[in-house]
């Protein structure tokens, strides 16, 4: 009988406990689950609600960046012009608050770990990619992500080969 009271006291504690933390991830994780459906449904204009009008994105390469005005225009382009869908499959979403390092860097952040299948127009083909997004999440707005995925990979998908330099290499 001890332990029934005991775990039923344990338990309603742990019930009663809030955070403000936790709700912080959850408006953290919804931002970045409205993001991804407003790229998987082809709506830039969620999309731009959605991104700080200082955000900057990076990746996949090293010198890859991009602002908000160029990542929309980007978007646009691609979806009328080169995507006929992208689809989110066995994804994964985290919070996290980062506390030290970089002060940039500091802060809350949402890490998506998704499977996409990318359908082009024009009979270019499906590729499917691993892809991790993390965004950075201030003020309920999309202030940074960086992104990564195998470009070679993806462009292997679509029939395109790497070959060595002419004279041989390095």
């Amino acid at each position: 009988m001890k332990r029934v009271i005991l775990l039923t006291v344990i338990g309603i504690g742990l019930i009663s406990c809030t955070s403000s933390t936790g709700k912080k991830e959850s408006e953290s994780l919804a931002i970045a689950k409205k993001y991804m459906e407003a790229v998987e449904t082809n709506n830039p204009a969620i999309m731009e609600s959605l991104l700080a009008d200082n955000y900057m994105g990076y990746g996949p390469s090293v010198g890859d960046s991009t602002n908000k005005a160029n990542a929309l225009a980007n978007w646009k382009y691609n979806a009328a012009n080169l995507y006929e869908s992208i689809k989110y499959t066995r994804h994964q979403n985290i919070a996290v608050t980062i506390k030290e390092g970089e002060q940039a860097d500091q802060g809350d952040w949402v890490s998506n770990w998704a499977y996409l299948t990318i359908k082009y127009k024009g009979g270019r083909g499906t590729v499917n990619a691993w892809v991790n997004a993390i965004y950075k999440i201030e003020n309920g707005k999309i202030v940074r992500s960086r992104t990564f995925y195998n470009e070679a990979d993806v462009l292997r998908q679509l029939g395109y080969s790497m070959m060595p330099p002419q004279d041989g290499g390095f």
